[in-house]
């Protein structure tokens, strides 16, 4: 649990005027994990990370969909945060965009994106393992919830809380994170394994959903509450 004082402790620091953090003081509180938490792996699928650890405006071009290099500086810790949900034995749950044939209508997408994305990046990167305990959820729109099974899942699972990972930040994160919170669950965001395409609007959407939707967290903070989840678990 994070106090008050370490609120804005976080990334945007450097872009977000001192004003508008005085604006808006009246959203700060204490940040934690909630109760019989699940983790949400948004979007980790491979064509974010083509092209490598670079620039996405260098990769623009070739890799329309990459992260370029803030999706690949985020591998080891969303790693270690995956390692600790398994060692804490919550649920996990990965999505990826539905790409079966006759799925949904023309004009049923995730975003107003007007340029071809390559069909065969789909699959979860390489980097990140499901195990048979996990579950992977197809989705058309920008949120997990949307359209899906989900929500019956965390139902019958017994989930009262969200951990969120994955990109991006401004899209499928953000929407996964307001449907989440709108359906009832405290929700944290795990800022060093959340990433987009571009570094402002990463930091300004992590600022404003903080404020609005979701404990934003650090790694470190996160683990360390699933390794405590573990150590009860272990002592029972």
């Amino acid at each position: 649990m994070a106090g008050i004082e370490s609120f804005n402790e976080h990334c945007w620091k450097d872009v977000i005027p001192q004003a508008d953090l005085d604006l808006y003081r009246g959203w700060r509180r204490e940040t934690f994990v909630g109760e019989r938490p699940a983790l949400l792996a948004i979007d980790l699928y491979d064509l974010v990370y083509r092209g490598g650890a670079h620039s996405p405006h260098e990769l623009n071009e070739r890799y329309p969909m990459t992260c370029g290099v803030y999706a690949h500086r985020a591998i080891a810790p969303t790693k270690r945060l995956i390692a600790a949900a398994r060692r804490a034995g919550i649920p996990i749950f990965f999505c990826t965009q539905e790409t079966r044939p006759n799925n949904r209508p023309p004009g049923a997408t995730s975003t107003r994106r007007q340029r071809p994305v390559a069909p065969d990046g789909y699959a979860i990167y390489h980097e990140f393992t499901l195990e048979p305990s996990d579950v992977l959820i197809h989705k058309q729109r920008a949120s997990i919830f949307q359209g899906t099974p989900l929500l019956s899942h965390l139902s019958v699972l017994g989930v009262h809380s969200l951990i969120v990972c994955g990109e991006s930040t401004s899209g499928c994160v953000r929407a996964s994170v307001v449907d989440g919170y709108s359906s009832g669950f405290h929700v944290s965001l795990v800022e060093e394994c959340t990433f987009d395409r571009a570094e402002l609007t990463h930091k300004v959407n992590l600022f404003d959903i903080h404020h609005k939707y979701a404990d934003v967290m650090h790694v470190a903070e996160v683990v360390a509450h699933l390794d405590s989840l573990n150590l009860a678990r272990a002592a029972e």
